[in-house]
């Protein structure tokens, strides 16, 4: 099989986690309702660990290397700022949509990052694709139940917009295949506005909707998104 044919499936099954999370969302009914509702943080709070994972393990480690210490800096705060304005203008539209932004904040740049291994010669690709989708996973589940906060949101629409969405990742991954791999640079600081913009999503919207009182299971819940970006880490030789 060519090359960028793998990449393309590979990017194409990572990314058809988000709109399976959001079939299990759908679906997803548990009883008595409090452990509805805990299950519902938990997850959420899963899909906030995993993001973090992201920033701490992959973008702003991977972008860094590439790159010296005040650009990086430089390209981190400005993913920071301009995630801060998006956030502003969802707030002032009144748009639900702040997971799936940092969801796909996530997924874009990690495809990126597989198509550019492939075109290097690296033998990470099929476990970084694998990582990706686990965590697209719980962030779809997390980006539909937000979604469906707003009224007269059809459910089947939020579910085949996330499999559109799922199309970026080929994109993303033949760009960092045929275009990126040659400028590592840009790569690096794509990484940094990435990560510096999810962290300011985590820590301005995703946790405080994660926690529940007098309940443990969400936090826990983090520690354990985060446990499963440690894995990923770990296992890439």
């Amino acid at each position: 099989m060519p090359t960028w044919l793998t990449v393309t499936l590979l990017t194409l099954m990572a990314g058809m986690a988000m709109p399976l999370g959001a079939i299990v969302a759908s679906l997803e009914h548990i009883h008595p309702d409090w452990l509805e509702k805990e299950f519902r943080h938990s997850v959420m709070a899963f899909g906030g660990g995993a993001l973090f994972s992201a920033v701490a393990l992959v973008l702003v480690p991977e972008g860094i290397e590439e790159l010296p210490a005040h650009y990086s800096v430089f390209w981190f705060v400005l993913g920071g700022f301009v995630f801060c304005g998006l956030d502003i203008l969802l707030a002032r539209h009144n748009s639900p949509t702040t997971q799936l932004v940092a969801m796909l904040s996530d997924f874009i740049p990690e495809a990126m990052a597989l198509g550019a291994a492939f075109s290097t010669g690296g033998n990470t690709g099929v476990l970084l694709a694998m990582l990706i989708g686990l965590q697209n996973l719980p962030e779809g589940f997390n980006a539909y139940r937000e979604m469906t906060q707003r009224p007269n949101v059809p459910s089947l629409h939020i579910v085949l917009v996330f499999g559109l969405l799922a199309l970026l990742g080929p994109v993303a991954g033949l760009g960092g295949y045929f275009f990126l791999a040659q400028f590592p640079a840009v790569v690096a600081a794509i990484k940094l506005v990435a990560g510096g913009g999810i962290l300011f999503l985590v820590f301005q919207d995703i946790a405080p909707q994660a926690r529940l009182e007098n309940t443990w299971a969400p936090a826990l819940g983090a520690v354990l998104g985060f446990a499963l970006g440690v894995l990923g880490h770990e296992l890439l030789p």
